[in-house]
Protein backbone atom coordinates (compact mmCIF):
# COMPACT_ATOMS: atom_id res chain seq x y z
CA UNK A 1 0.00 0.00 0.00
CA UNK A 2 1.23 3.65 -0.87
CA UNK A 3 0.78 6.68 0.56
CA UNK A 4 0.97 10.23 -1.29
CA UNK A 5 4.40 10.18 -2.90
CA UNK A 6 7.35 11.87 -1.56
CA UNK A 7 9.70 13.60 -3.84
CA UNK A 8 12.25 13.01 -0.07
CA UNK A 9 11.54 11.20 2.71
CA UNK A 10 13.76 12.00 6.46
CA UNK A 11 15.18 9.12 8.69
CA UNK A 12 16.63 10.27 11.99
CA UNK A 13 18.57 8.08 13.74
CA UNK A 14 17.62 8.80 17.21
CA UNK A 15 18.39 5.18 19.32
CA UNK A 16 22.10 6.01 20.12
CA UNK A 17 22.93 4.88 23.69
CA UNK A 18 25.23 7.98 24.05
CA UNK A 19 27.33 6.50 26.77
CA UNK A 20 29.94 8.95 26.55
CA UNK A 21 27.48 11.97 27.96
CA UNK A 22 27.64 9.31 30.87
CA UNK A 23 24.70 10.19 33.85
CA UNK A 24 22.98 12.58 31.70
CA UNK A 25 21.71 10.12 29.82
CA UNK A 26 21.46 7.25 32.15
CA UNK A 27 17.85 6.89 31.49
CA UNK A 28 17.12 9.69 28.76
CA UNK A 29 18.14 8.65 24.83
CA UNK A 30 20.50 11.45 23.85
CA UNK A 31 18.57 13.34 21.54
CA UNK A 32 16.10 13.61 24.81
CA UNK A 33 18.84 15.36 26.20
CA UNK A 34 17.96 18.86 27.24
CA UNK A 35 20.13 22.31 25.46
CA UNK A 36 20.16 25.94 25.41
CA UNK A 37 17.56 26.24 28.11
CA UNK A 38 14.53 25.16 26.57
CA UNK A 39 15.28 23.03 23.82
CA UNK A 40 15.77 19.35 23.77
CA UNK A 41 18.97 17.87 21.21
CA UNK A 42 16.49 16.49 18.33
CA UNK A 43 14.84 19.59 18.19
CA UNK A 44 17.67 20.72 15.75
CA UNK A 45 17.36 18.44 13.00
CA UNK A 46 13.35 18.15 13.37
CA UNK A 47 12.98 21.91 12.99
CA UNK A 48 15.82 21.82 10.31
CA UNK A 49 13.14 19.24 7.82
CA UNK A 50 10.44 21.48 8.61
CA UNK A 51 12.09 24.25 7.85
CA UNK A 52 13.37 22.64 4.79
CA UNK A 53 10.06 21.67 3.36
CA UNK A 54 10.49 18.19 4.52
CA UNK A 55 7.36 16.82 5.81
CA UNK A 56 7.84 12.75 6.67
CA UNK A 57 10.01 12.17 9.13
CA UNK A 58 10.84 8.82 10.48
CA UNK A 59 12.56 9.09 13.92
CA UNK A 60 14.23 5.58 14.93
CA UNK A 61 14.25 5.09 18.50
CA UNK A 62 16.17 1.91 20.49
CA UNK A 63 17.83 2.73 23.95
CA UNK A 64 15.82 4.69 26.93
CA UNK A 65 13.08 5.81 24.16
CA UNK A 66 10.19 6.63 26.79
CA UNK A 67 10.74 10.38 27.83
CA UNK A 68 11.98 10.51 23.98
CA UNK A 69 8.44 8.95 23.24
CA UNK A 70 6.39 11.51 25.22
CA UNK A 71 8.30 14.43 23.83
CA UNK A 72 7.56 13.81 20.10
CA UNK A 73 4.15 12.88 20.73
CA UNK A 74 2.07 13.38 17.49
CA UNK A 75 4.59 15.81 16.20
CA UNK A 76 2.48 19.19 16.33
CA UNK A 77 5.39 21.02 18.16
CA UNK A 78 7.00 21.18 14.98
CA UNK A 79 4.06 21.06 12.38
CA UNK A 80 4.58 17.38 11.82
CA UNK A 81 0.84 15.98 12.69
CA UNK A 82 0.16 16.05 9.09
CA UNK A 83 -2.45 13.52 8.02
CA UNK A 84 -0.45 12.72 4.88
CA UNK A 85 3.60 12.31 6.44
CA UNK A 86 4.37 14.19 9.59
CA UNK A 87 6.56 12.34 12.25
CA UNK A 88 7.09 8.80 12.79
CA UNK A 89 8.56 6.93 15.81
CA UNK A 90 9.85 3.81 14.78
CA UNK A 91 11.51 1.62 17.28
CA UNK A 92 13.16 -2.06 16.39
CA UNK A 93 10.55 -4.69 16.38
CA UNK A 94 10.61 -8.77 16.13
CA UNK A 95 10.24 -10.39 12.86
CA UNK A 96 10.53 -14.56 12.61
CA UNK A 97 13.97 -15.47 13.54
CA UNK A 98 15.24 -11.99 13.91
CA UNK A 99 16.71 -10.11 16.43
CA UNK A 100 14.80 -7.30 18.02
CA UNK A 101 17.53 -4.81 18.53
CA UNK A 102 18.70 -2.84 15.72
CA UNK A 103 22.37 -4.21 14.78
CA UNK A 104 24.09 -0.95 12.78
CA UNK A 105 22.89 2.14 11.40
CA UNK A 106 22.08 0.90 8.09
CA UNK A 107 20.17 -2.25 9.82
CA UNK A 108 18.08 0.55 11.26
CA UNK A 109 17.56 1.75 7.84
CA UNK A 110 16.59 -1.68 6.53
CA UNK A 111 14.52 -2.73 8.76
CA UNK A 112 12.50 0.24 7.74
CA UNK A 113 12.43 -0.35 4.27
CA UNK A 114 8.09 -0.92 4.48
CA UNK A 115 7.77 2.39 6.11
CA UNK A 116 9.93 4.23 3.31
CA UNK A 117 8.19 2.12 0.25
CA UNK A 118 4.75 3.39 1.44
CA UNK A 119 5.85 6.52 0.65
CA UNK A 120 7.48 5.91 -2.81
CA UNK A 121 10.47 8.46 -2.34
CA UNK A 122 12.50 9.74 -4.79
CA UNK A 123 14.99 10.30 -2.18
CA UNK A 124 15.68 9.37 1.33
CA UNK A 125 17.87 11.69 3.93
CA UNK A 126 19.30 9.75 6.48
CA UNK A 127 20.27 12.30 9.84
CA UNK A 128 21.77 12.00 13.20
CA UNK A 129 19.87 12.78 16.94
CA UNK A 130 23.11 14.36 18.28
CA UNK A 131 24.11 17.40 16.39
CA UNK A 132 23.63 20.86 16.87
CA UNK A 133 22.79 23.27 14.08
CA UNK A 134 20.75 24.91 11.36
CA UNK A 135 20.81 23.94 7.96
CA UNK A 136 18.76 24.10 4.85
CA UNK A 137 18.25 20.45 3.68
CA UNK A 138 16.44 21.77 0.11
CA UNK A 139 19.60 23.56 -1.02
CA UNK A 140 21.88 20.00 -0.58
CA UNK A 141 18.70 18.14 -1.86
CA UNK A 142 18.77 20.82 -4.89
CA UNK A 143 21.99 20.37 -5.26
CA UNK A 144 22.12 15.89 -5.13
CA UNK A 145 19.40 16.48 -8.00
CA UNK A 146 20.74 19.23 -10.07
CA UNK A 147 24.22 17.16 -10.42
CA UNK A 148 22.64 13.82 -10.64
CA UNK A 149 24.13 12.14 -7.58
CA UNK A 150 23.18 8.72 -6.74
CA UNK A 151 24.35 9.78 -2.92
CA UNK A 152 25.42 13.23 -1.70
CA UNK A 153 26.80 13.26 1.83
CA UNK A 154 27.58 16.68 4.08
CA UNK A 155 30.91 17.55 5.08
CA UNK A 156 32.81 20.55 6.53
CA UNK A 157 36.48 21.40 6.54
CA UNK A 158 38.12 20.46 9.36
CA UNK A 159 41.33 21.55 10.60
CA UNK A 160 43.80 18.69 9.27
CA UNK A 161 45.14 18.07 13.15
CA UNK A 162 41.62 17.22 13.62
CA UNK A 163 40.93 14.93 10.84
CA UNK A 164 41.90 11.75 12.41
CA UNK A 165 39.20 12.26 14.67
CA UNK A 166 36.37 12.26 11.59
CA UNK A 167 35.23 10.19 8.95
CA UNK A 168 36.74 11.72 6.03
CA UNK A 169 36.06 12.42 2.37
CA UNK A 170 38.38 12.27 -0.20
CA UNK A 171 37.03 14.23 -3.52
CA UNK A 172 38.47 14.90 -7.24
CA UNK A 173 37.92 18.42 -8.16
CA UNK A 174 34.57 18.38 -9.45
CA UNK A 175 33.03 17.12 -5.59
CA UNK A 176 33.03 13.57 -6.35
CA UNK A 177 34.09 11.24 -3.82
CA UNK A 178 36.36 8.43 -4.74
CA UNK A 179 37.17 7.68 -1.23
CA UNK A 180 36.21 7.23 2.55
CA UNK A 181 38.49 7.24 5.80
CA UNK A 182 37.17 6.39 8.99
CA UNK A 183 39.57 8.14 11.00
CA UNK A 184 42.25 7.90 9.40
CA UNK A 185 45.94 8.34 11.60
CA UNK A 186 47.13 9.94 7.86
CA UNK A 187 44.34 11.55 6.24
CA UNK A 188 44.21 12.77 2.84
CA UNK A 189 42.39 15.64 3.30
CA UNK A 190 40.48 17.72 5.92
CA UNK A 191 36.55 17.12 4.36
CA UNK A 192 35.05 15.35 7.99
CA UNK A 193 31.88 14.11 7.20
CA UNK A 194 28.77 15.40 9.22
CA UNK A 195 26.95 11.99 9.59
CA UNK A 196 24.23 13.66 6.78
CA UNK A 197 23.17 11.75 3.81
CA UNK A 198 20.61 12.30 1.09
CA UNK A 199 20.52 8.51 -1.46
CA UNK A 200 18.02 7.82 -4.16
CA UNK A 201 16.33 5.54 -2.57
CA UNK A 202 16.41 3.18 -5.37
CA UNK A 203 20.18 3.05 -5.09
CA UNK A 204 20.14 2.63 -1.45
CA UNK A 205 17.81 0.08 -1.09
CA UNK A 206 19.65 -2.09 -3.42
CA UNK A 207 22.62 -1.65 -1.15
CA UNK A 208 20.23 -2.07 2.25
CA UNK A 209 19.62 -5.71 1.03
CA UNK A 210 23.00 -6.53 -0.14
CA UNK A 211 24.12 -5.55 3.23
CA UNK A 212 22.16 -7.34 5.52
CA UNK A 213 22.47 -10.44 3.39
CA UNK A 214 26.14 -10.12 4.01
CA UNK A 215 26.99 -12.00 7.28
CA UNK A 216 30.27 -10.75 7.66
CA UNK A 217 29.14 -6.75 7.27
CA UNK A 218 28.79 -4.53 10.51
CA UNK A 219 25.40 -3.06 8.82
CA UNK A 220 27.33 0.82 9.20
CA UNK A 221 26.74 3.29 6.66
CA UNK A 222 30.68 4.83 7.49
CA UNK A 223 32.14 1.27 7.47
CA UNK A 224 29.71 -0.84 4.65
CA UNK A 225 27.30 1.11 3.14
CA UNK A 226 29.32 4.32 1.49
CA UNK A 227 32.49 2.05 0.42
CA UNK A 228 30.13 -0.32 -1.05
CA UNK A 229 28.43 2.27 -3.37
CA UNK A 230 31.94 3.57 -4.02
CA UNK A 231 33.01 0.42 -5.15
CA UNK A 232 30.04 0.08 -7.38
CA UNK A 233 31.17 3.00 -9.45
CA UNK A 234 28.04 5.18 -8.31
CA UNK A 235 27.86 8.96 -8.25
CA UNK A 236 28.83 10.38 -4.86
CA UNK A 237 29.00 13.75 -4.25
CA UNK A 238 30.51 15.99 -1.24
CA UNK A 239 28.14 19.04 -0.20
CA UNK A 240 30.26 21.45 1.80
CA UNK A 241 28.38 23.32 4.73
CA UNK A 242 30.13 26.19 6.34
CA UNK A 243 27.82 26.99 9.07
CA UNK A 244 27.55 26.02 12.88
CA UNK A 245 27.84 22.31 13.39
CA UNK A 246 28.67 20.39 16.25
CA UNK A 247 28.68 16.59 17.46
CA UNK A 248 27.39 16.77 21.08
CA UNK A 249 28.36 13.38 21.82
CA UNK A 250 30.48 14.17 24.44
CA UNK A 251 30.07 16.29 28.08
CA UNK A 252 33.25 18.69 27.14
CA UNK A 253 31.19 19.09 23.67
CA UNK A 254 27.66 19.61 24.81
CA UNK A 255 28.98 22.06 27.70
CA UNK A 256 30.87 24.18 24.62
CA UNK A 257 27.97 23.93 22.13
CA UNK A 258 26.12 25.75 25.06
CA UNK A 259 28.38 28.41 26.08
CA UNK A 260 28.07 28.92 22.18
CA UNK A 261 25.06 30.28 22.23
CA UNK A 262 26.07 33.37 24.90
CA UNK A 263 27.05 36.29 24.03
CA UNK A 264 26.21 39.39 22.10
CA UNK A 265 27.75 38.17 18.95
CA UNK A 266 27.56 34.28 20.19
CA UNK A 267 28.86 31.62 17.23
CA UNK A 268 25.42 29.87 17.68
CA UNK A 269 22.48 32.53 17.31
CA UNK A 270 19.49 30.73 18.93
CA UNK A 271 17.93 34.05 18.94
CA UNK A 272 17.81 35.46 15.24
CA UNK A 273 15.89 33.67 12.65
CA UNK A 274 19.01 33.36 10.24
CA UNK A 275 18.96 29.49 9.48
CA UNK A 276 15.03 29.12 10.32
CA UNK A 277 13.33 28.86 13.64
CA UNK A 278 13.83 26.38 16.24
CA UNK A 279 11.02 24.79 17.14
CA UNK A 280 10.18 22.77 20.76
CA UNK A 281 7.59 21.05 22.63
CA UNK A 282 7.28 24.18 25.22
CA UNK A 283 5.11 23.34 28.50
CA UNK A 284 3.26 26.42 29.84
CA UNK A 285 5.69 28.37 32.55
CA UNK A 286 5.42 31.86 34.16
CA UNK A 287 7.33 34.59 33.37
CA UNK A 288 10.74 34.47 35.44
CA UNK A 289 10.79 36.26 38.07
CA UNK A 290 14.15 38.00 38.91
CA UNK A 291 14.90 39.27 42.70
CA UNK A 292 16.37 42.88 43.21
CA UNK A 293 19.33 40.64 44.66
CA UNK A 294 19.77 39.17 41.67
CA UNK A 295 23.23 39.56 39.37
CA UNK A 296 22.70 38.42 35.73
CA UNK A 297 25.50 39.10 32.73
CA UNK A 298 25.68 37.26 29.86
CA UNK A 299 23.29 34.33 30.34
CA UNK A 300 20.60 32.91 28.84
CA UNK A 301 17.28 32.53 31.88
CA UNK A 302 14.38 30.60 30.02
CA UNK A 303 10.84 30.42 31.92
CA UNK A 304 9.35 29.92 34.90
CA UNK A 305 12.39 30.73 36.79
CA UNK A 306 13.04 32.16 40.57
CA UNK A 307 16.68 33.99 40.19
CA UNK A 308 18.17 35.58 43.54
CA UNK A 309 21.14 34.77 43.52
CA UNK A 310 24.42 35.79 40.59
CA UNK A 311 24.59 34.05 37.04
CA UNK A 312 27.22 34.94 35.13
CA UNK A 313 28.04 33.52 31.31
CA UNK A 314 25.76 30.70 32.34
CA UNK A 315 22.51 28.94 30.75
CA UNK A 316 19.58 28.82 33.32
CA UNK A 317 16.74 26.46 31.76
CA UNK A 318 13.04 26.49 32.70
CA UNK A 319 11.38 26.41 35.73
CA UNK A 320 14.74 26.61 38.09
CA UNK A 321 14.99 28.14 41.63
CA UNK A 322 18.17 29.81 42.41
CA UNK A 323 18.86 31.07 45.71
CA UNK A 324 20.00 34.05 47.46
CA UNK A 325 23.90 34.37 47.40
CA UNK A 326 24.00 31.50 45.07
CA UNK A 327 26.60 31.89 42.31
CA UNK A 328 26.53 30.29 38.77
CA UNK A 329 29.40 30.74 36.70
CA UNK A 330 30.37 28.72 32.98
CA UNK A 331 27.66 26.70 33.83
CA UNK A 332 24.05 24.73 32.01
CA UNK A 333 21.74 24.24 34.52
CA UNK A 334 18.95 22.07 33.31
CA UNK A 335 15.09 21.99 33.86
CA UNK A 336 13.45 22.04 37.45
CA UNK A 337 16.74 22.12 39.18
CA UNK A 338 16.72 23.75 42.51
CA UNK A 339 20.16 25.83 43.74
CA UNK A 340 19.85 26.85 47.18
CA UNK A 341 20.99 29.97 48.97
CA UNK A 342 24.35 30.26 49.00
CA UNK A 343 25.26 27.42 46.77
CA UNK A 344 28.57 27.91 44.15
CA UNK A 345 28.68 26.14 40.72
CA UNK A 346 31.49 26.61 38.34
CA UNK A 347 31.80 25.07 34.74
CA UNK A 348 29.94 22.60 35.67
CA UNK A 349 26.16 20.41 33.72
CA UNK A 350 23.87 19.93 36.16
CA UNK A 351 20.74 17.73 34.79
CA UNK A 352 17.26 18.16 35.17
CA UNK A 353 15.40 17.79 38.74
CA UNK A 354 18.58 18.02 40.97
CA UNK A 355 19.01 19.99 44.10
CA UNK A 356 22.52 21.24 45.08
CA UNK A 357 21.92 22.24 48.94
CA UNK A 358 22.85 25.53 51.09
CA UNK A 359 26.74 25.95 50.79
CA UNK A 360 27.36 23.25 48.47
CA UNK A 361 30.19 23.92 46.14
CA UNK A 362 30.22 22.47 42.84
CA UNK A 363 33.61 22.49 40.42
CA UNK A 364 35.83 25.53 40.95
CA UNK A 365 36.82 28.80 38.45
CA UNK A 366 39.47 27.77 35.66
CA UNK A 367 41.01 29.15 32.88
CA UNK A 368 42.60 27.90 30.26
CA UNK A 369 42.30 26.34 26.68
CA UNK A 370 38.97 24.21 26.19
CA UNK A 371 40.45 20.97 26.43
CA UNK A 372 41.95 21.76 29.81
CA UNK A 373 38.50 22.61 31.57
CA UNK A 374 37.45 20.17 33.50
CA UNK A 375 33.18 19.82 33.16
CA UNK A 376 31.55 18.24 36.88
CA UNK A 377 28.73 16.88 35.94
CA UNK A 378 25.51 15.88 38.80
CA UNK A 379 22.77 13.46 37.42
CA UNK A 380 19.30 14.18 37.15
CA UNK A 381 17.23 14.04 40.10
CA UNK A 382 20.36 14.34 42.48
CA UNK A 383 20.42 15.84 45.66
CA UNK A 384 24.30 17.53 46.82
CA UNK A 385 24.47 17.75 50.42
CA UNK A 386 24.66 21.22 52.20
CA UNK A 387 28.18 22.25 52.96
CA UNK A 388 29.42 18.98 50.55
CA UNK A 389 32.29 19.99 47.65
CA UNK A 390 32.10 18.40 44.37
CA UNK A 391 35.45 18.11 42.86
CA UNK A 392 36.15 19.60 38.99
CA UNK A 393 35.66 16.86 36.48
CA UNK A 394 33.63 14.57 39.08
CA UNK A 395 30.41 12.83 37.60
CA UNK A 396 27.96 11.86 40.40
Amino acid sequence: MYFQKKHCVAMLLAGGQGSRLKVLTENTAKPAVPFGGKYRIIDFPLSNCVNSHIDTVGILTQYQPLELNEYIGNGQPWRLNGSHGGVQVLPPYARAKEAVWYKGTANAIYQNIPFIDRYHPDNVLILSGDHIYKMDYDKMLRYHEAQKADCTIAVRTVPMEEAPRFGIMNTREDGTIYEFEEKPAHPKSNLASMGIYIFRWSVLKQFLEADEADPSSENDFGKNIIPAIIAGGYKMLAYEFSGYWKDVGTISSLWEANMDTLGENPAFDLRKEAGGLVYARNYAQPSSYIAPTAVISNSFIAEGCTVHGRVDHSVISTACTIGAGAYIADSVIMPDVVIENGAEIHHAIIAEGSVIKSGAVIGEKQEGELSDLQITVIGKDKTIAPGQTIAPGAVI
